[in-house]
C-alpha cells in the first residue's frame, strides 16, 4: 500500500519520535511504499487565519495554500497518525493540519438541507492512530477520548466505506518504565505487520484534483 505517516511532536529525543521511526521502518520492511510527514520538522503553519477562513468554502482557491499536502493525500491509500495526546486531543499543529488541509470540495462535500457531508477520500482504505496518554485508560474513557473520536469517527466517514482502522494507545506515559515502552513499540510493530499490503477495495479517486494532482 501507499501509506502516509503523519507525525506531530517537537522533540527529536521524544518517545513519540521513536514510535514514528519504528512505524516508518516496519512499514517499509513489510513492502509498503511509505512517505513520512513530520509537521514540526517541515515547519507547517497550523493557523487558519482570517483570509484562509474567508476562502475556506471557495472551490479551488481553498486548496492553493495547502496543495503540497493535498498531493500527499491524493497519493496515499492509507494514513497513519503518530502523536502524543495533549489535553485529550491532537497537538495544536496536528489539529491545525486537519483544519487547513481537509478542505471542502476536495476531501468532503458540503452538506445541504437534504444531504449530510459527503465523502471524497474513498481511495483511502486504512486509517490508524498511534498515541501516548498521560492519564490512565479509565480516565480517558471517562472524558470520551476526543482525539481518537476525531480521527476514527470524524475523519473515517470521509474515507472508503470499507476502510479498516486501528488504534494503538499507551496510557500513563509519564510513569512507564523503559521495558514497558519497549513492549509498546513491539505491540505497534505487530499491529502494523498485520496491515494489508494492497488496497482491499477498488480504489476511488479523490475529489477534484485539478490544482495539485501530478496525474
Amino acid at each position: 500500500m501507499r501509506l502516509l505517516v503523519v507525525h506531530a511532536h517537537p522533540l527529536d529525543e521524544s518517545f513519540s519520535r521513536a514510535l514514528f521511526t519504528r512505524t516508518m521502518e516496519t512499514l517499509e520492511a513489510c513492502g509498503h511504499e511509505v512517505r513520512g510527514l513530520d509537521l514540526y520538522a517541515t515547519g507547517f503553519d497550523p493557523v487558519l487565519d482570517a483570509e484562509g477562513r474567508r476562502r475556506y468554502h471557495d472551490r479551488g482557491s481553498n486548496a492553493v495554500p495547502v496543495a503540497e499536502h493535498l498531493r500527499l493525500l491524493a497519493w496515499c491509500n492509507g494514513i497513519i497518525f503518530v502523536y502524543p495526546t495533549w489535553w485529550y486531543g491532537q497537538p495544536a499543529i496536528l489539529k491545525g493540519w486537519l483544519d487547513r488541509v481537509w478542505v471542502p470540495h476536495v476531501t468532503f462535500t458540503m452538506p445541504t438541507e437534504t444531504q449530510p457531508v459527503g465523502p471524497l477520500m474513498q481511495h483511502i482504505g486504512v486509517i490508524g492512530g498511534i498515541s501516548t496518554y498521560g492519564a490512565p485508560r479509565w480516565f480517558i474513557h471517562w472524558v470520551g477520548d476526543p482525539g481518537r473520536r476525531t480521527l476514527l469517527r470524524g475523519i473515517k466517514p470521509l474515507l472508503n466505506p470499507r476502510c479498516r482502522s486501528f488504534w494503538c494507545a499507551l496510557y500513563r506515559m509519564d510513569t512507564r518504565s523503559a521495558d514497558e515502552r519497549a513492549r509498546f513499540l513491539e505491540t505497534v510493530e505487530r499491529t502494523l505487520r498485520r496491515l494489508p499490503t494492497a488496497m482491499e477495495t477498488a480504489p476511488v479517486r479523490m475529489g477534484d484534483q485539478s490544482l495539485w494532482s501530478d496525474a
